[in-house]
């Protein structure tokens, strides 16, 4: 069985960077897109079909709220294109004061791997087998909806924020890999 190696997917960087790192950065924004939309009928008090006994903020505190994380996330995760492309190695020019330097391999890998470990904590879940499980934040109870229609469509649109975390250590390791000296 013959294997085929592609060239690197993106050229400005001083290393190749392997294909697969630079497909899953690229589609890391569009994996947490779901999980960014399903969020933002809950600032307008829309409840996506869950079923709550507590009462909701005003709406002049949850749209802001809302809409900052959707858009924040969306950020973060752009960011993580930097582990793949020139801009994550050579700081871009018109940033002031540090446009044009060299970006140090573990100014990127450690924040990347820490944020990747706290994403991974704060959303991970360990089921206790009463119908609770187990988060970062503590025990929590399940959400529970109007049918399984609702259910399922949450399920779908959040689940994926799982992978957040272990798809930016990842990228994270790789970039350390492509940057590592070897010593002759």
């Amino acid at each position: 069985m013959k294997i085929l190696h592609l060239p690197p997917a993106v050229s400005d960087t001083e290393r190749p960077v392997p294909r697969w790192a630079t497909r899953l950065a690229y589609a890391l924004p569009w994996l947490l897109l779901p999980s960014c939309l399903w969020r933002l009928p809950f600032a307008f008090h829309f409840e996506m079909g869950q079923i709550h006994d507590r009462e909701m903020p005003e709406l002049w505190l949850s749209i802001p709220y809302v809409l900052t994380l959707s858009v924040l996330s969306e950020v973060i995760a752009i960011l993580a294109i930097g582990l793949v492309r020139g801009w994550g190695e050579v700081v871009p020019r018109w940033i002031p004061f540090l446009g044009g330097k060299p970006v140090r391999p573990m100014a990127a890998v450690v924040p990347a791997v820490a944020g990747g470990l706290i994403l991974t904590a704060l959303f991970s879940s360990i089921p206790l087998g009463d119908g609770r499980q187990l988060t970062a934040y503590g025990v929590v109870e399940n959400v529970a909806y109007v049918n399984k229609g609702w259910e399922t469509l949450a399920t779908i649109c959040v689940t994926p924020i799982a992978l957040w975390g272990p798809i930016v250590i990842t990228l994270g390791i790789a970039y350390h890999r492509r940057h590592k000296v070897t010593k002759a």
